[in-house]
């Protein structure tokens, strides 16, 4: 049995292999999914079996829910990815009828069907029979450790590669999506759920791993060599001697690692993908529901190639005074990103959110319709909430519906149905929304990782290895915060992105790992009359997390116009000499400074001190017919925005939108008549009046009309859509 299960073991992992490091999959399909959505849909996952009660009381219920729904306006629900346990009670034994009764009472009210793949939550039954399935964990913390073998009662636990588990996936996946398939109600499928590699470090993932290294690296001794493993004497000469990743203190293994982890998540939601687009009816489309973007272990990009819209689930933690939009857009801009199209947001706050009652913050009055609206500039075309009734144990108690514990109309359900019958009249002008933007925001997934294992500050004292203060994270989020609170709509970027010409201006976050080709391609860009603005630890490592052997910032000497050989760890904030992005008591740099020295480059900013201040803070380099600027530390917000302020004033990008009051964002588009729509958000608990600068329009929320140069009021926390 034991050299069995090896083979079966090798088997599937060379099989596995072989499939992640093929082009990505593409779903076979004989018709493309029809996603020029009429309207915007709008509504909530909605869990039919959560209800109190037994059958009788389920069904009572659910004709109550459809009635509400039907008289909110709500229009489709998102359904079944959740309960593997009733789709199938007991092994090879399926069950459709609970779920039969509630597909058919929306499709008779009229309201569109999303169902889900349930493979995230595997039922008891499985567990017990297959307890291999648990995923062994990699401990957390900068030197790992034996994997912690995972136990029943939490989600997403498993090992998505373990052959037991795949096989009991694709046959559930096949009967269910099979039985819907030709069920004009059902308009998609959402593959799994929030899925991660779930820091798996079972023996198949092992398996995999190494003959993945064999095929990138051939031989034990190149791989040495890219990873320096001469360090510590951990050369390999045979492939056997290969460690396992549990403690490893290997930069470089650790970043091919969680490429690794990546390329699994990727195979198994195209493999997903795949199982799904075979069995659905031809105009179902396929998704899947980001647990929110930019992770270390899952390749957004990669696995958006095998879907045909993208979703995410996107909450927002800023709620009543602090409620800004800031994470919606992040978080749009890059699902936006992913395919150059529309998206659905599958989940987002409705009442409050949390695994516990410490943190609840519902909305104020007219939160929840301007959070809508607010997905929708960004270009989303369906928003639901999580979920439509609030559950009455568990761990998720208090992440509240629209409909709270005593289930029952309340004020969020009459704001939501007040934006429904809106949008019943002008989704049709707001659905399918086009962005162009002229800025974008490069971002490495391998950076991100890359600096988590050599983070450039740190919450405690040395030695401690606390938690990074500050990080790749925090850095993107905060230019992206500063081009949002300046009115500049933007885009992502990737590294294996090959032409950044669309842009004027292109924005590269620490972009600490990076193969020489793309150092060029930005500094192409430069050449050719793009302008770059560059943080802090770009060029630094190349592709196998080693540091380059040349002098900084490697292939990019010439286009920065500066070369450094020191660096220091900040004590404390410092200022710039003589304030000169005029930033008053924000004038402030920490945590990290690099000691640039120009060859080309004019100085632009020093810090203000007797040693730092030997060297430039800010530089800006002429080369070719554009500019690089680079910050060489890390800026505090309202710098970083008066810096990004500056290089927006030379490219021609700014006008009347960075003229606004400070809580007022616009966001700009083409809807599908050909016509430019200018959304205004108010997002503050007081009117604010401003000067609409475009051409004449109508406010689509109320009909007025408006002309240029007129003034606009916006209600607290209100809006106005204007339609040219």
């Amino acid at each position: 049995m034991r050299a069995s299960s090896k083979r079966l073991l090798l088997l599937a992992s060379t099989a596995l292999l072989t499939t992640l490091t093929q082009s990505p999959a593409q779903s076979p399909q004989s018709t493309t999914p029809d996603l020029t959505f009429p309207t915007v849909l709008y509504g909530a996952a909605y869990y039919n079996e959560y209800m109190p009660g037994d059958d009788a009381d389920h069904a009572a219920r659910l004709v109550t829910d459809v009635a509400l729904m039907k008289a909110a306006g709500l229009n489709v629900v998102r359904m079944g990815e959740s309960t593997w346990s009733l789709w199938e009670p007991e092994d090879g034994r399926f069950e459709y009828a609970w779920m039969d009764r509630v597909v058919d009472a929306m499709g008779k009210a009229g309201i569109k069907v999303i169902l889900g793949t349930p493979t995230y939550s595997i039922p008891a039954w499985m567990a017990h029979q297959h307890p291999e399935i648990f995923a062994d964990r990699i401990p957390a913390g900068p030197f790992g450790g034996k994997p912690v073998p995972s136990v029943y009662g939490i989600r997403q636990n498993m090992d998505t590669d373990s052959p037991a588990y795949r096989f009991y996936a694709e046959r559930l996946i096949r009967h269910i999506v099979a039985h819907y398939k030709d069920n004009p109600t059902v308009i998609g499928w959402q593959l799994d759920n929030e899925t991660s590699s779930y820091e798996a470090d079972n023996p198949d993932v092992f398996i995999g791993f190494q003959h993945y290294l064999e095929k990138k690296f051939v031989t034990p001794e190149a791989l040495s060599k890219a990873w320096f493993l001469n360090y510590w004497g951990e050369n390999l000469h045979t492939w056997e001697d290969l460690p396992k990743r549990d403690g490893t203190i290997s930069t470089g293994y650790k970043l091919e690692w969680t490429r690794w982890s990546q390329m699994r998540v990727t195979d198994f939601l195209h493999w997903q993908s795949q199982l799904v687009r075979e069995c659905a009816g031809p105009t179902q489309f396929i998704t899947t529901d980001y647990g929110g973007m930019m992770h270390g272990d899952v390749n957004e990009e990669a696995v958006a190639s095998s879907l045909d819209i993208v979703a995410d689930n996107i909450y927002h933690m800023s709620t009543q005074d602090d409620y800004n939009g800031a994470t919606q857009s992040i978080q749009g801009d890059f699902s936006r990103s992913l395919k150059h199209s529309n998206y659905l947001v599958t989940e987002t706050n409705a009442q409050s959110t949390d695994w516990t009652s410490a943190f609840q913050y519902p909305p104020y009055d007219g939160q929840l319709r301007e959070d809508v609206y607010t997905h929708l500039a960004n270009g989303a075309n369906m928003v639901e909430y999580w979920h439509w009734a609030s559950i009455h144990g568990n761990q998720e108690t208090y992440w509240k519906g629209v409909l709270s514990h005593d289930l029952e109309p309340n004020r969020a359900y009459a704001e939501v149905s007040r934006t429904a019958h809106e949008l019943q009249k002008i989704g049709p002008h707001l659905v399918g929304l086009q962005i162009h933007n002229q800025v974008a925001i490069l971002w490495s997934r391998d950076s991100l990782n890359g600096i988590s294992f050599m983070p450039f500050s740190s919450a405690g004292p040395q030695w401690s290895f606390s938690g990074a203060a500050a990080d790749y994270g925090t850095l993107v989020q905060q230019l992206h915060r500063s081009l949002y609170n300046l009115n500049i709509g933007s885009d992502f970027v990737f590294a294996d992105t090959q032409d950044f010409s669309q842009y004027k201006v292109l924005i590269v976050p620490a972009l600490y790992i990076s193969d020489d080709a793309l150092l060029q391609r930005i500094a192409d860009y430069v050449k050719n009359g793009g302008r770059v603005v560059m943080t802090f630890k770009s060029g630094f490592a190349n592709e196998n997390s080693a540091v380059r052997w040349v002098r900084a910032p490697g292939p990019l000497r010439e286009a920065a116009g500066f070369s450094y050989q020191e660096f220091s760890s900040l004590t404390h904030p410092l200022a710039l000499k003589d304030d000169p992005y005029h930033a008053g008591q924000d004038n402030k740099v920490s945590y990290w400074a690099e000691f640039l020295m120009p060859e080309h480059a004019k100085p632009i900013a020093f810090y203000d001190h007797p040693f730092f201040g030997k060297w430039p803070a800010i530089t800006e380099n002429q080369f070719g017919s554009g500019t690089l600027l680079y910050e060489g530390t890390y800026l505090s917000d309202q710098l970083q925005t008066a810096v990004l302020k500056s290089v927006l004033d030379q490219a021609a990008l700014t006008g009347p939108d960075q003229q606004l009051p400070a809580s007022v964002h616009v966001q700009h588009g083409v809807n599908r008549l050909g016509k430019r729509l200018h959304y205004y958000f108010n997002y503050s608990a007081a009117e604010v009046k401003l000067t609409y600068a475009y051409a004449p329009g109508t406010n689509l929320l109320d009909g007025n009309s408006i002309a240029h140069s007129a003034q606009l009021a916006l209600a607290p926390w209100g809006l106005a859509i204007i339609e040219e």
